[in-house]
């Protein structure tokens, strides 16, 4: 259990100094955009980085632009280009449409944690960051995140991996 306390505790160290890097780049309120990122800045977290596409339309949608390659064995395949639908079944996919809807309309960073069960892995957990990128500086069109996976892998703690 201490295993899984610290991976925990790494974990939102980690969010804390995305969230920091992130708020840095912000100016006079306006939020930052894709352009702005420099991946160099947070380079031992790309294996779990995501870029996430907002798509407007009659219900707003979402499609994973980039997946960094650590995220491969969390979804057992190659998710970047694909639409929310296409990554998660239906329950999955509407927990994740709700929270990075709340991100596009708050325009603010939001973080939360979401079990791996509907991978069959309800002893492990996602422990994710989403802060909204907005290339006008305002209405946000695409979604930079972080994720670390947390929890006891077989007799072992897992802490967080290369997920």
């Amino acid at each position: 259990m201490a295993a899984q306390l610290g991976a925990s505790a790494t974990a939102a160290r980690a969010h804390e100094e995305m969230l920091t890097y992130w708020a840095s780049l912000r100016q006079t309120g306006r939020i930052p955009g894709r352009a702005d990122i420099c991946p160099e800045a947070f380079k031992r977290f790309l294996p779990t980085v995501s870029l996430t596409d907002v798509m407007a339309g009659e219900r707003r949608d979402y499609r994973l632009r980039l997946a960094g390659t650590g995220l491969y064995s969390i979804y057992g395949r190659e998710i970047t280009g694909r639409a929310l639908g296409d990554v998660y079944g239906a329950k999955a996919a509407d927990y994740w449409r709700q929270e990075l809807d709340r991100v596009v309309e708050d325009r603010r960073p939001s973080v939360g944690c979401h079990s791996l069960a509907w991978r069959g892995s309800a002893h492990m957990s996602l422990l994710w960051l989403r802060l909204p990128l907005a290339s006008d500086g305002r209405n946000v069109d695409m979604i930079l995140g972080y994720d670390a996976v947390v929890g006891v892998q077989g007799d072992m703690m897992s802490g967080i991996r290369a997920a």
